[in-house]
């Protein structure tokens, strides 16, 4: 059977940034909020929509889990273009909302302009930043870097052709996070495992496009490339589609997606950004008044904030994904990533000065 629990350390303390008054619901005043007031959350997705099997449905799944405890009351907003951004915002603020979600970097011009607007409303983000300091914004981004380094040392590892891919969705300083601690863990891998592997990478410059994200990744598998990672939301669902038609392996993003796609055994991990806990402990932390209401929060491994996926056993399978020898390995780099004896990089200058380290 597959075992669900994956793994979650809180990481609550990350999110303690000061005991500070909560904002009062959209529309309010400001002041307190009374215990029995209902408390109204409402994302709105990026063009990746809520069935992304990405960030997008993982922060829908913190929502609804908030609904489970009984308090709250949740819903969502989708983006069909960039357009709607603004629009679904303003309707969530019309909607009375405690607390308004956007989801993805590429809100974050949206977003801050909105809260900017409605002083009297509380906003979060996931991805993007509190750009102008705003004290109705709180900003949450991941070392995305951190869980993308492991996976490519597990991806240089489980290569048996000394090939391996990347698919990135747009360009950006977020993306560029999983593809330099991708790549930086390759090479880390070539350096301690005496490894010859070579790298390849791709921009689709969409996160909705999963035609052509498989039409990447098909290129790269006819190009011998055996073990492909993605960061591109919807977009990297073609190339997980194209992994599991040729029989090459795969590595998911931001969920366990080896869990959303049960019947796809070409994924061996997944690059896991925490991103419905997170949702979970700040918007508690909203209301509770444990979080900077106009703050921006990093999270990584030291928070218990990335990682990747327990390696279980799968229905129908003898045996885990991973090899124990090199799931325990991927731990320990973990481990010393949170001590800081491994500070990965996130760009390609930073990146050029770690391979010159190993």
């Amino acid at each position: 059977m597959i075992n669900k629990n994956i793994t979650r350390r809180g990481f609550a303390g990350a999110l303690g940034l000061g005991a500070m008054a909560a904002l009062a619901g959209c529309g309010g005043s400001g002041g307190e909020t009374a215990v029995d007031e209902e408390l109204k959350a409402t994302m709105v997705t990026d063009t990746g929509g809520i069935h992304d099997q990405s960030f997008n449905q993982l922060a829908w799944a913190g929502l609804e889990q908030l609904e489970a405890e009984g308090d709250w009351k949740v819903g969502y907003l989708e983006s069909h273009q960039e357009s709607d951004y603004v629009t679904n915002l303003d309707k969530a603020v019309d909607d009375g909302c405690r607390i308004i979600w956007g989801i993805g970097f590429a809100m974050g011009e949206a977003i801050n302009n909105v809260a900017e607007q409605n002083p009297d409303c509380q906003f979060a983000i996931i991805d993007s930043t509190n750009d102008r300091d705003l004290p109705n914004l709180i900003g949450v981004v991941f070392r995305a870097q951190e869980p993308s380094f492991v996976v490519g040392y597990i991806a240089a590892n489980m290569s048996s052709s000394g090939k391996v891919g990347f698919v990135g969705g747009m360009k950006s300083e977020l993306i560029d996070q999983f593809e330099y601690g991708y790549y930086a863990g390759i090479e880390y891998a070539n350096k301690k495992k005496g490894l010859k592997v070579t790298y390849q990478g791709q921009y689709a410059e969409s996160f909705t496009d999963s035609a052509k994200g498989k039409s990447i990744a098909q290129k790269m598998i006819q190009d011998g490339c055996d073990v492909l990672f993605h960061a591109a939301g919807g977009t990297g669902v073609g190339m997980l589609d194209a992994c599991k038609e040729a029989g090459v392996k795969s590595i998911g993003v931001d969920q366990d997606q080896s869990l959303v796609r049960t019947d796809d055994k070409s994924i061996i991990t997944s690059a896991l950004k925490r991103v419905d806990t997170a949702v979970v402990n700040v918007s508690h932390g909203v209301v509770d008044g444990t979080i900077d209401s106009g703050s921006n929060v990093a999270m990584g491994a030291t928070e218990g904030a990335v990682g990747i996926p327990d390696n279980i056993i799968h229905d129908g399978e003898t045996e885990p994904r991973l090899p124990d020898a090199l799931y325990d390995e991927a731990l320990d780099l973990f481990e010393q990533i949170k001590d800081g004896t491994i500070v990965v990089p996130d760009n390609q200058e930073k990146f050029n000065e770690f391979v010159k380290t190993i």
